[in-house]
C-alpha cells in the first residue's frame, strides 16, 4: 500500500475535502485522519509546574529545561547491573 501525505478539511456536514488535487488512479483507499487536539494546559502552567535548573553551561541549560529530573526511588547502581545484564546477556 502506497502511503500520500495531504492537508484537507472537514466541513460542517462531516464531508472531507482535499485541499489539493490528487495525481492517483481512481479506485477505493484507505483514510487515517490525524485531528490537532488543543492542549488543556498553558505554557505558563507547564512552566510552572517544572523546576528550573540551573547551569552556568549555555549548552545543557536547553537539555536540563527538556528533561525530567530523576525520580527519588531510582537506583544507579541497579540501572547499571540491568544495563550490563542485558549488553553481556546474562
Amino acid at each position: 500500500m502506497q502511503a500520500y501525505k495531504l492537508n484537507a478539511t472537514i466541513d460542517e456536514s462531516g464531508h472531507l475535502i482535499i485541499d489539493e488535487p490528487l495525481n492517483i488512479a481512481p479506485g477505493k483507499v484507505e483514510v487515517i485522519i490525524l485531528q490537532p487536539v488543543p492542549s488543556l494546559e498553558t505554557s505558563t502552567e507547564s512552566q510552572l509546574e517544572k523546576p528550573k535548573r540551573q547551569t552556568k553551561i549555555k549548552a545543557l541549560q536547553g537539555w536540563f529545561e527538556k528533561t525530567q529530573p530523576t525520580p527519588s526511588d531510582f537506583d544507579p547502581d541497579q540501572a547499571r547491573w540491568e544495563a550490563l545484564k542485558e549488553k553481556h546477556n546474562l
